[in-house]
């Protein structure tokens, strides 16, 4: 492979609803959606608090929904020999049916199979592949996508990541004390208190350049670099110097052949934990003059597909020039000292964006995207 890995196509789904539409009045205008749950009762839970669309709809139905429309705009025959990667840890809503005794469909709650019934709806012939690593597991289809077309495996790569807020996680999350205790996500600011779970399911197809130019598909950008690191710190919480997530940062900078960004889409959960720390990571390897904003303040925290959906936020912001603000900011905190886009969206040039995840175990990655 000679000319890069390009986007040609994507689908989305969040709390503000279906497609780029939805994301860019939601979240780049840094409207906060957070709402008592509907779809369970949240009594027990210190906070009632969710990022969830209306209703409640399956997992298999939003995540073949928005596979339909990243095919669809990519302009794909049903039949193309294509890689099905999904980040995604299976319809949590299906286990918790198995526990009560009730009817469900055991499919829908295994990460392999949704990854295979994927390939299946949108007609793809090639590997299926599920990653079920905590909040990269998105990110890292994404990324085992980019390395099968740069190995010349695949030309075509579906990745997916998908999540809807249940009971199960929220129950976890507020056993581990994350969830912000007041219902409020304030990445960044010194009186954050945590983080509120929120939909998230995303489809991208990525493909070789030379693929896509012998189709004439629209390239709408470039994934040009990646990194993956592990800070084997603490089985949840971040090395304090973000060690990982900046480690994850030199390296996509080192693939691409670059030493800067325009903009960083930070991992940013508004945990006490992770902000601090990711500042330091971030002040070390993009400098402290790089905008950076959290978008888990307006869409929650997706889990397993926050790195898919962050990915599409990433790429609109790289189409737009228009920075996502970090929402619900407040008070300056000593520790987190960057830019941080609070003052809403902003206008700007952008050539070249940074996508970062992590997750519990010290998992980092960060993506890199650049203007077609």
């Amino acid at each position: 492979m000679t000319g890069g890995v390009v986007v040609t196509g994507y689908g989305v789904f969040t709390a503000f609803g279906w497609g780029e539409k939805a994301l860019r009045d939601g979240v780049f205008t840094g409207t906060q959606v957070f709402a008592p749950a509907r779809r369970f009762d949240p009594t027990p839970f210190r906070t009632p608090m969710t990022a969830a669309a209306a209703g409640d709809p399956a997992l298999v139905d939003v995540l073949g929904g928005c596979a339909d429309d990243a095919v669809d705009m990519a302009g794909l025959a049903a039949d193309t020999p294509a890689a099905t990667l999904l980040g995604s840890a299976g319809d949590w809503k299906s286990v918790t049916r198995f526990s009560r005794g009730q009817d469900f469909d055991p499919g829908d709650g295994v990460p392999g199979v949704l990854a295979a019934r994927l390939a299946d709806r949108v007609g793809f012939r090639g590997p299926r592949l599920a990653f079920t690593n905590a909040c990269v597991a998105s990110a890292t289809a994404l990324i085992h996508g980019w390395r099968l077309i740069a190995a010349g495996r695949q030309d075509v790569a579906l990745c997916a990541g998908a999540y809807l807020v249940e009971e199960e996680n929220m129950a976890k999350f507020d056993s581990g004390r994350t969830l912000s205790r007041d219902g409020v996500v304030r990445p960044f600011s010194a009186d954050r208190t945590g983080l509120l779970l929120g939909d998230g399911v995303a489809a991208i197809v990525l493909e070789s350049a030379e693929h896509a130019a012998r189709r004439g598909a629209t390239v709408l950008a470039r994934m040009t670099g990646f990194g993956v690191a592990s800070d084997a710190f603490h089985i949840a919480k971040p090395h304090p110097e973000g060690r990982g997530i900046a480690s994850a940062i030199s390296q996509a900078f080192r693939r691409a052949g670059v030493s800067g960004v325009d903009y960083v889409n930070a991992h940013g959960t508004g945990t006490p934990a992770n902000d601090g720390a990711e500042t330091n990571g971030l002040r070390a390897a993009v400098g402290p003059d790089t905008p950076i904003s959290s978008t888990k303040s307006t869409t929650g925290h997706m889990l397993e597909a926050s790195g898919a959906v962050e990915f599409v936020v990433s790429l609109l912001t790289l189409l737009d020039g228009v920075l996502p603000p970090t929402a619900g900011y407040t008070t300056p905190d000593p520790a987190c000292d960057l830019d941080y886009v609070t003052e809403g969206p902003r206008r700007a040039h952008v050539d070249r964006v940074l996508s970062l995840n992590a997750a519990f175990g010290g998992m980092n990655t960060a993506i890199l995207l650049e203007a077609a």
